[in-house]
């Protein structure tokens, strides 16, 4: 009979999952004996990185991605974007090894006491299967639950001398997943839209994971609707420069009221609403505002304070809703003032922002984790197409470069632009070298404002005088660009910032460019 390993790389090989994410430890070594060469092992140099890469690559190919890692340490290691992953509801395999069967009544070095509870609560089912025979059944199990709505990490424990005993093979199983959303509801809503004068749509993260763009922009033409990003979003779902598109919503109660007090209903698709950073009092919508909520989480319908919600897929709801609906015409006028671009003499980040809207390859991805930076972003680099955007949305740091990278591998042809700030990048600088050895040609712009400014911005809002431990004054990215064999520059002009952004987004391989701003 064929052994575990044989059976689960034929396995995999079935689900397209032939690229491995990992960082391994000498408990996982055994799954790569005679390592087949239409396999791809991507090395990353700590494990949390590992995890990030493995998860941009997941998003942009729409399919789950393995990870391998090593156990316990290797898992905590992990864990703060493991949480990124399960927020961003990404689908990943995550394996990690365990000691031997024979020696684990006596606690062996290297290995995990209580493995499948140690990830949790950020994956959505974990094993570690009773037989070795049973391996490429709970991997097999684990990608289906980590494919079926809401996407999330799923996670399996391999003790380390099952990959040479015999295997049973796996049927592969299609199960189909999207859910088109209950048809009364759906006539409810349509019926509500039609009477409603001022619509709006707010479009969250599912909305681009379910790949609603054009019928994101189907629905706001047949209904005049204005669109919003909702709060947080981490991924982009409407078109920036589309005349109904309205902006941001903020993370905020009476933010999110105010900016929703001129429209009597509101549907609210892949994502929630009211997702909220800092404590307030108050009403969470308008008093006279109909809300509806579309999403295939029931955990975000579930928690979310007001509103009618339908549990459906992103796409497939709004194609409905268009089918259905035929509103009278309704006068529309222009939604969002024109931003002023910004003095072309300062090195601000909203410089910054405008010199890489206007000097990015049209084909172009941006991966950020600016968070000091992303109201310059909102204004002055609009994301203009489909799958264009892609941030943490757990708010964790060290997400952004890696995922990056994976984004980058997924996408041959397309300019991924890194744009990082200096604090964010130092969670995760090893993914440098992953770059650097697979050659990838993107770009990884860092915005150095020498200081965690987001914590500074924090502390005025909590009336601190002064925060401690934000000052990052020191740091050489360059240096370390060099040290992970990538070419980079320092742009501390505006002159130079042109010149610098030109040569990254030409050149053929991985480069940096360290954005000094004031």
């Amino acid at each position: 009979m064929a052994t575990v390993r044989e059976v689960t790389l034929d396995l995999l090989r079935r689900l397209e999952m032939t690229r491995i994410f990992g960082n391994p430890g000498s408990t996982e070594l055994p799954m790569f004996r005679d390592f087949p060469a239409d396999f791809d092992y991507v090395l990353g140099l700590q494990e949390s990185t590992v995890i990030g890469m493995a998860d941009g690559y997941a998003q942009a190919t729409r399919n789950a991605a393995l990870v391998n890692l090593h156990s316990s340490a290797g898992v905590g290691h992990a864990m703060g974007n493991l949480f990124t992953s399960f927020k961003n509801q990404t689908p990943l395999v995550v394996t990690a090894g365990q000691q031997a069967r024979s020696i684990l009544p006596f606690e062996p070095f290297l290995h995990a006491d209580r493995p499948t509870e140690f990830p949790r609560p950020f994956v959505k089912w974990a094993c570690e299967p009773a037989r070795a025979a049973d391996v490429p059944r709970a991997i097999a199990r684990a990608y289906h639950v980590a494919m079926t709505p809401p996407f999330g990490p799923t996670f399996v424990s391999v003790p380390v001398d099952d990959w040479d005993q015999e295997g049973e093979a796996v049927d592969i199983r299609t199960i189909a997943t999207a859910n088109p959303g209950d048809p009364a509801a759906l006539a409810q809503l349509a019926a509500a839209l039609e009477k409603a004068e001022r619509p709006a749509l707010v479009l969250g993260a599912g909305a681009a994971r379910d790949g609603a763009w054009e019928a994101a922009i189907r629905f706001a033409e047949i209904h005049g609707a204005e669109v919003y990003a909702a709060p947080f979003a981490c991924r982009n779902a409407f078109p920036e420069d589309h005349p109904r598109f309205a902006g941001f919503l903020r993370a905020s109660r009476s933010d999110i009221v105010e900016q929703l007090a001129r429209h009597d209903l509101a549907l609210v698709v892949g994502g929630p609403l009211n997702l909220y950073h800092t404590e307030a009092d108050g009403p969470h919508v308008p008093a006279d505002l109909v809300l509806w909520l579309i999403d295939d989480n029931p955990a975000v319908l579930s928690w979310a304070p007001s509103g009618r919600a339908i549990l459906a897929n992103s796409r497939m709801a709004l194609e409905s809703l268009a089918r259905r609906s035929s509103p009278a015409p309704r006068v529309v006028s222009a939604v969002r003032d024109p931003v002023v671009p910004p003095p072309g003499d300062r090195m601000t980040d909203r410089l910054a922002m405008h010199r890489i809207a206007a000097l990015r390859p049209a084909k172009s991805v941006v991966v950020e984790e600016a968070p000091s930076s992303r109201d310059a972003l909102h204004d002055l680099l609009p994301i203009l197409r489909a799958d264009g955007f892609y941030t943490t949305a757990s708010g964790g740091l060290g997400y952004g470069l890696p995922a990056a990278v994976g984004i980058a591998m997924a996408r041959p042809g397309e300019r991924v632009i890194a744009l990082i700030g200096d604090g964010s990048a130092m969670y995760s600088i090893q993914a440098l070298f992953t770059a650097s050895r697979l050659g990838l040609p993107f770009s990884v712009l860092v915005i150095a404002n020498r200081r965690y400014e987001a914590l500074e911005s924090f502390g005025r809002h909590f009336g601190l005088r002064k925060v401690e431990g934000t000052d990052l004054t020191g740091l050489d990215f360059c240096a370390l660009a060099a040290g992970h064999g990538m070419a980079a520059r320092r742009a501390e002009t505006p002159e130079a910032l042109d010149a610098a952004l030109a040569w990254s987004f030409a050149a053929n391989e991985p480069t940096l460019v360290e954005i000094v701003v004031d």
